[in-house]
């Protein structure tokens, strides 16, 4: 005969155990002390905070009543389409691999975004978040990365196998661009030779001719239950001579994007914002640490941005509560309400690659 089902609680307790991993808790990281003398306001004596000196910190007791009452939401159908990149694409371009992984080329470089390649987004091959559908590209598959740029150290934004792939990639490892205290994370892997490179909030580094900016966002770090808050995170603004582009990273809403616009106003408009635009229910959960498209409309507006596409959707089940293909729909109803073209603010399929134009 065959063994009955587990409860759907029980078969929730290894996700349950894991976000205690992935999700703030109070009391863990000593991040409310004051920064030392002369060091800036969003430095703590232990790490970092956000621009208005909140942190983000969720109860045990808020952690485990979400994962032990939460319904896992049905599975697109049909499933999110998946097509072939287009490589031979001319610049500018970027092509969407999935989640926040976004393959940009512009100003002569190949530019990736937070590479997340695996299986799941987790510390652990046997649960956590988990990939649906195919991988339309794999690291083998990439054209010569010149330039990764992480924006925080979360799983499903660092993942450790993506990195070393990357790092062995024929021809020579990229730069990787990481912000405060995060190199340590990459030494740690013993990659000779690895070429990494930190930035406090607005703080730039220039490879080959184009600017690297990391641009602050309201979020937290986090890898194991006893680094909170210890290295920092943020967006990045990428100034080519013939292009703008800007991921935002992970990021609650808040007044940091017209701070960016205003900080970089005479370098000209943003051609493309990449904001993430999914993982937003429950929406008290998750509220101060993700942006959901009616947020995300209004960060388009804050930045000024020419055009913007969502990523952080479509890619892992058991991030968040809403359905993997919500985020579209949503994105949908809040163009309209904020009075916003289709095209001005879209989201691409698994694998599209995206032509662009810039205004230079």
């Amino acid at each position: 005969m065959p063994r009955p089902a587990l409860p759907a609680r029980l078969r929730r307790l290894p996700a349950a155990l894991l976000t205690l991993l992935l999700v703030p808790l109070p009391g863990c990281s000593g991040d409310k002390a004051p920064p030392s003398a002369g060091a800036p306001a969003h430095h703590t004596a232990e790490g970092f905070r956000n621009r208005d000196g909140s942190t983000i910190d969720k109860s045990q007791w808020e952690v485990w009543r979400w994962q032990l009452s939460r319904r896992d939401p049905p599975r697109p159908q049909p499933p999110l389409p998946v097509v072939a990149p287009d490589l031979q694409a001319p610049e500018p371009n970027i092509t969407w691999i999935g989640h926040s992984t976004v393959l940009a080329r512009l100003g002569g470089l190949a530019v990736l975004t937070d590479p997340q390649f695996s299986e799941r987004a987790s510390p652990v091959s046997w649960a956590g978040p988990k990939r649906v559908g195919t991988l339309p590209l794999t690291p083998a598959q990439l054209p010569h990365i010149d330039v990764v740029l992480v924006s925080h150290n979360h799983y499903d934004h660092l993942d450790e196998a993506s990195v070393r792939a990357l790092a062995a990639q024929p021809g020579g490892a990229p730069l990787f661009i990481v912000p405060l205290k995060l190199k340590a994370w990459f030494d740690d892997l013993g990659l000779a030779g690895l070429r990494v490179v930190e930035l406090d909030w607005w703080q730039s580094h220039v490879e080959r001719g184009v600017e690297f900016m990391l641009t602050p966002a309201r979020h937290w770090s986090s890898r194991t239950p006893f680094d909170r808050q210890r290295t920092l995170w943020g967006g990045f603004a990428v100034l080519a001579p013939e292009f703008r582009l800007i991921y935002t990273g992970d990021t609650g809403y808040s007044r940091d994007f017209t701070d960016i616009r205003q900080h970089l106003a005479h370098r000209g408009s943003f051609d493309l914002a990449l904001i993430p635009v999914g993982c937003y229910e429950p929406r008290e959960f998750m509220r101060a640490q993700h942006v959901n498209p009616a947020d995300a409309a209004q960060i388009h507006l804050d930045l000024g941005a020419r055009r913007s596409v969502g990523v952080h959707w479509g890619t892992f089940e058991g991030l968040c509560d809403e359905p993997l293909d919500q985020a579209p729909r949503d994105l949908a109803t809040a163009r309209r309400l904020v009075g916003l073209a289709d095209e001005a603010f879209t989201v691409l399929k698994h694998g599209e690659t995206l032509r662009l134009q810039g205004a230079r």
